[in-house]
């Protein structure tokens, strides 16, 4: 495969520092984003990578300027990861309306800003590259970590509408549920304590067994890493596959999603008389006629 430029967002620390020294291992080009890049991406810059300060929380207009800088470095760009993002910590009855919006500023229209800024470049070519960093919340949810869990399906939902809405101009988009990773996403979140005493007790609970996952966590950051690039240049593991849709990575991931998809098919056999009950009589019409199942044009 020739030589491709990727622009990865979230360089600063984690699972966007091991994509960028996976990606200049392959012989490829890298522009490696964060908030503050000259300082916090020194060290990317050091070792062959593209520098830009890029927040992914500033405005369209401004994110369209920082994609026309990234475009002027090597004159085009193959390859978007939009990988910025926290996580933010507190039970949903009492997360105030802000710090969900601030989750969803980050990971959702962080993720949907960027990719619009260089979706023309990639229409003009008729080719381009979207490794979408979804999560296994995205399969499950998961206590305490509401607003997180809502980013990331969300991030699921968009990915696959994007995936039928660019397909058409060469452009391919591939949604990753990454598991839990040894990074400081873990390690750094934003906690709001609870202050109602009802829910004191399952939050002290909840911070016990948070405390065990730092350290701990089954994925390592570096062969993600390189199984994203993989799977996006279509090598090493993915060598002679179809380039899929959609990929969990991880154990932990592998066994929520089985479990969700096992879980979900015997609801919907134990249930399908009363599931299909809600349709009017007679045959399917129109845009139905001969689709029971119509989720694609």
């Amino acid at each position: 495969m020739p030589q491709l430029v990727w622009l990865v967002t979230g360089c600063t620390s984690g699972l966007g520092e091991e994509l960028v020294y996976a990606i200049l291992a392959r012989g490829d080009r890298v522009i490696a984003t964060g908030r503050n890049a000259v300082i916090r991406l020194s060290h990317l810059k050091d070792s062959g990578a593209a520098v830009l300060d890029i927040d992914v929380t500033a405005s369209q207009a401004v994110l369209n300027i920082k994609i026309e800088e990234a475009l002027a470095v090597y004159g085009r760009i193959d390859v978007l990861v939009p990988n910025a993002g926290y996580s933010e910590i507190g039970f949903v009855e009492e997360l105030r309306q802000e710090k969900w919006q601030d989750q969803l500023q980050t990971n959702f229209f962080g993720v949907t800003n960027i990719t619009r800024a260089i979706l023309p470049h990639f229409r003009k070519r008729k080719v381009g590259h979207i490794a979408i960093i979804s999560s296994v919340l995205a399969w499950s949810g998961a206590l305490a970590a509401g607003p997180y869990a809502v980013s990331k399906h969300a991030i699921d939902g968009y990915g696959k509408t994007l995936q039928q809405e660019v397909a058409q101009f060469g452009i391919r988009t591939v949604i990753f549920n990454i598991g839990y990773i040894r990074t400081k996403l873990t390690s750094t979140p934003k906690v709001s304590v609870p202050e109602d005493d009802e829910y004191r007790s399952i939050f002290e609970r909840f911070l016990e067994a948070s405390a065990t996952i730092p350290g701990n966590e089954p994925g390592d950051p570096k062969k993600c890493a390189e199984r994203i690039v993989d799977v996006m240049k279509g090598e090493g593991m993915a060598s002679g596959k179809p380039m899929p849709s959609q990929v969990p990575l991880g154990s932990d991931v592998l066994a929520t999603v089985k479990e969700t998809c096992e879980a979900m098919l015997k609801t919907c056999e134990e249930w399908k008389d009363l599931i299909k009950s809600t349709d009017f009589e007679g045959p399917k019409q129109g845009f139905w006629a001969e689709n029971t199942v119509r989720t694609s044009w």
